[in-house]
This record gives structure tokens, C-alpha cells and sequence, in this order.
């Protein structure tokens, strides 16, 4: 088997040996671009995708610029529950590869979450019955089977545990089973996570996947269902494109990015109070016609802005902090009301830019976030940012 493919996003191209198939599969799923250079040799030029894929024998994983591979995970998950991803990280940087870091992790988080069994719930069900079960459907009884005794229309209500989330945890046990190089460990536990989920409806994927919210009655699912619906995503995969197998794991590190640092950032700011809009909608005019979206707006108790700010992945800009970022922030601060604002870019040792924008009174502060740092060191700058943010 040939050794991986080892790519950094947006990253210089390299030369690798593919067949007709493989070239048609990578093409088709438009996460890089492929040139052929010889018959059989092709150049892959990576974009912004992060992630891992196999292609038959041939696996390509390509990594951020500015962080590791394995940590994509600590940054999807960390917002979800700080204190199990801050440790799952630490036992992901010993595995070798994308493949094995979800799986192990998969498999630790569905421990914890059935170590008290498998979540049960009510289920409403309609059915034909030869004796009353439940409720009487009485208008179908009659429609449907011509008033006749039996069989009995009924509704009834069943406490199982063929419920959404079980079924979202046995469709991402599947699809972690089909992917290759898991570990035979990690495949042991998976295949006896399959058997405890044994009863479970396996609904295709085609039909959607099952629908559940997150609450108090589920809250120890909580994190494995963050880390099913990753697995789940339209940027984790698998298919055969002929006879020919595809698998892998992609992601848009730019969303990650931000997600990671409005969540990180929310958390750190909830000591000086106030509460957090994320991603919600503002308008610049009066007829509420011309929409804007800040990453994050920090409110009082009272509702009112005390800080707005934007998350920017654009890692190692050689120009430095694009303007348009800068014209951009300016709106936000004029419609809040605000006097400063604050840009958080994805860059390594760069240091905080001020701007004083004249006759407005807005000063644009931009900050600097250092992805590579070990995670301690990394939640320690975001804790530093929340606190010069709200000027503590």
C-alpha cells in the first residue's frame, strides 16, 4: 500500500499516481485541484478543505497551515462540553491520523454516555392490532377497515430505546466501520457498539437523518451526538464510485475556525456577565432591508451591545489585515453604537494592530490567534482577549 499523501491547506501541489478512477473520484468531489501531468500522474493543488480521504489505496490527508491535523477535533468539540474536549484532546494527539483520533474518540464518548444504558423514551406509535392497545383510532377504524372488529386501528405510546438519538449513534457507528485504518481496537469496541444498539432502527441515510434536541433527559448524550453529527455532516463521507471505495472526513477550516473562537470566546466572557448573541441578524437600515451578521455581540443585563466581534480565518496573509475587514467592522461599530471593535485573526505571532478611524470616534482593534499553541495555552490567550475586550 503506498504511504499517504501529506497536503497543507492551500499549500504547494504535489505529484502523486492515481488511476483513471481515482482521478474521476477526487475531481468529482472538488476538494482540491487535480491536473494531470503524465498518463497516470497527476498534480493535486489543495484549497481550503481540511481532513482526510482515502480513494481505494491511496489516502491524502490535508492539514490547516497553522494547526495540526488531530486538532480539528479539539475545535469542533470544544464548545460543546470545555471540560471532556479539553482532556479527549490529550488522548487524540496520541493517534496516528484523522481515522483513528474520531473513532477513539467516538468510542470513549459513547462509553461515558451509556454507562447508565441506553436512553429510553416515549415513542408514539400507529398500528393494526387483533386487541386494544392504547387508543382507539376510531375515524380510520371506520375508513380503512369498513368498521370491521378486527383488525383494531390504535395508537399507543411505547418507552424504548429506538430512539433519535440511539439512532443517530448506530448510523454513526456504521459509517465509522466502513472507513479503513480505524485500528482493530477501536473496531472491537465499535463492532460491540453496533451489537448494544442491535435493537435499533437503522434508518438509510437517504431518508435524513433522525431529528432530536438536545435537553436535560439527553444531557449525557450530549457530547457523542456533537461528535455523530461530525461524523455524520455532509463533510464526512462514504461511497463507492464503482467498484473503486471512498472515505474520508473534510471540513472548511474557516468554519471551524470561527465556530471555535465565538464559542471559546462566550465562555470566557460569561465571569464579567452579560450574555452572548451569536450569529444573529442586525440591520443597518431603519426599513430593515440591508442585513449584517457579526460572529459575536456581547450584551448587559439589559440587552444593550457592549462589544461586537468578527472571527477571521486567513492564515499568514503576507499583506497583512485586509481592509475590507476593517470597512466591514466600521458598519458594525456605527449601527451598535459601539466605540470599539474587535477582529480576531488565525495567524501565528503576529502582533495586535490598532486602528483610530478619524472624525468617527471608533478605534478597530485586531488581534491575533495563535492556533498552534497547545490547547491550555491557547484557552488562556482567548481568556486574555475576553477580558481586553470588556476592558476588565
Amino acid at each position: 500500500m503506498p504511504p499517504p499523501v501529506d497536503l497543507v491547506e492551500h499549500g504547494r501541489p504535489q505529484e502523486v499516481e492515481l488511476s483513471e478512477q481515482q482521478y474521476e473520484a477526487l475531481r468529482g468531489l472538488k476538494i482540491a485541484g487535480v491536473t494531470q501531468i503524465s498518463p497516470g500522474k497527476y498534480s493535486i493543488k489543495p484549497g481550503q478543505k481540511v481532513g482526510s480521504i482515502r480513494l481505494g489505496a491511496v489516502q491524502i490527508n490535508i492539514r490547516p497551515k497553522i494547526a495540526e491535523l488531530n486538532r480539528l477535533l479539539f475545535f469542533i468539540g470544544y464548545s460543546s462540553s470545555p471540560s471532556i474536549w479539553r482532556d479527549e484532546f490529550v488522548r487524540l494527539e496520541k493517534a496516528e491520523g484523522l481515522f483513528p483520533a474520531v473513532s477513539e474518540s467516538f468510542v470513549r464518548l459513547v462509553s461515558d454516555a451509556f454507562s447508565r444504558g441506553l436512553l429510553r423514551g416515549y415513542r408514539s406509535t400507529t398500528d393494526s392490532l387483533s386487541v386494544v392497545r392504547g387508543r382507539v383510532r376510531f375515524q380510520e377504524q371506520i375508513t380503512r377497515n369498513y368498521g370491521l372488529p378486527v383488525p383494531i386501528a390504535v395508537q399507543y405510546d411505547d418507552f424504548t430505546a429506538d430512539v433519535a438519538e440511539n439512532r443517530v449513534i448506530l448510523l454513526a457507528t456504521l459509517r465509522l466501520l466502513a472507513l479503513p485504518d480505524i485500528g482493530a481496537a477501536a473496531r472491537q469496541q465499535l463492532n460491540r457498539i453496533r451489537t448494544m444498539l442491535d435493537e435499533i432502527t437503522n434508518v438509510p441515510m437517504r431518508a435524513g437523518r433522525p431529528e432530536f434536541g438536545l435537553n436535560r433527559l439527553n444531557v449525557r448524550y450530549h457530547d457523542v451526538l456533537r461528535l455523530s453529527e461530525v461524523i455524520l455532516d455532509s463533510g464526512s463521507f462514504g461511497q463507492r464510485n464503482g467498484p473503486l471505495a471512498v472515505s474520508g472526513f473534510l471540513f472548511d477550516m474557516w468554519k471551524i475556525y470561527e465556530d471555535f473562537v465565538t464559542g471559546a470566546l462566550s465562555m470566557a466572557m460569561q465571569q464579567y456577565g452579560g450574555y452572548a448573541k451569536t450569529q444573529a441578524d442586525h440591520y443597518m437600515d431603519r426599513a430593515a432591508r440591508i442585513k449584517f451578521i457579526p460572529d459575536l455581540v456581547w450584551c448587559d443585563g439589559d440587552g444593550l451591545p457592549v462589544a461586537v466581534v468578527d472571527a477571521k480565518y486567513k492564515a499568514e496573509k503576507p499583506k497583512g489585515f485586509p481592509e475590507a475587514d476593517l470597512y466591514q467592522m466600521l458598519a458594525y461599530c456605527a449601527v451598535l453604537g459601539l466605540e470599539e471593535g474587535h477582529l480576531i485573526y488565525a495567524r501565528g505571532n503576529e502582533p495586535a494592530t490598532v486602528h483610530a478611524i478619524k472624525t468617527c470616534n471608533v478605534t478597530i482593534h485586531c488581534h491575533a490567534l495563535d492556533l498552534s499553541l497547545p490547547p491550555n495555552d491557547l484557552l488562556k490567550s482567548i481568556d486574555l482577549l475576553a477580558k481586553a475586550i470588556l476592558g476588565k
